[in-house]
């Protein structure tokens, strides 16, 4: 038997189309603004943000959240 189409995915409570990407909700923290999910054909995949090494002694994450900066 064959599907008709791409499949969505289901992420906690909420299903997701092919292709969509969303921040997950992770109860009881919230929105993980730093970790990026997509769904590709029925199939869930998240990734933490990838952020370069600080080459000071005290980074800063003002700009960004997940990625700590030099100033």
């Amino acid at each position: 038997m064959q599907a008709d189409g791409p499949r969505a995915c289901r992420f906690g409570r909420r299903w997701y189309l092919n292709n969509e990407s969303w921040h997950p909700s992770v109860p009881p923290f919230g929105e993980m603004k730093c970790i990026l999910c997509w769904c590709v054909s029925g199939e869930t995949h998240c990734q933490r943000q990838e952020c370069p090494p600080a080459a000071c002694a005290n980074p800063s994450r003002r700009d960004n959240p997940c990625c700590t900066k030099c100033r």
